[in-house]
């Protein structure tokens, strides 16, 4: 079982799938704006709104749709994903403060004659 828990965390899995998933989404936004686009004028403005294949209106339900999708992926994969890594995988590595190479540097050019 820490062999799994060590793939999903210490991986790219999680990042890879969610852009992924993103990505999907995003594409149907882009083809619904194409779409829009690319038809014909309509005869009257109540076309223009309305909620058909090439319309603005079936625009304005992928961006939205991508927008939940967006939240829903970032507060239940990414945010439970970044505390679990942090809480298993805590940063190793912890350098000098800033303080401390400027007490160096400080230290080094007094002791320069």
């Amino acid at each position: 079982m820490d062999g799994f828990k060590n793939f999903l965390l210490r991986g790219n899995l999680v990042e890879i799938a969610t852009g992924l998933i993103m990505a999907l989404a995003f594409a149907d936004v882009v083809s619904t704006f194409t779409n829009w686009l690319t038809a014909l004028l309509p005869d009257s403005l109540d076309d223009v709104f309305s909620n058909e294949l090439n319309s603005f209106g079936a625009f304005l339900n992928a961006v939205i749709a991508f927008i939940i999708m967006g939240a829903v992926v970032y507060f239940l994969v990414v945010v439970p994903y970044t505390k679990a890594k942090e809480r298993f995988f805590p940063s190793e590595i912890a350098g000098p403060t800033e303080l401390d190479l400027l007490a160096q540097i400080r230290d080094q050019l007094a002791a320069r004659p």
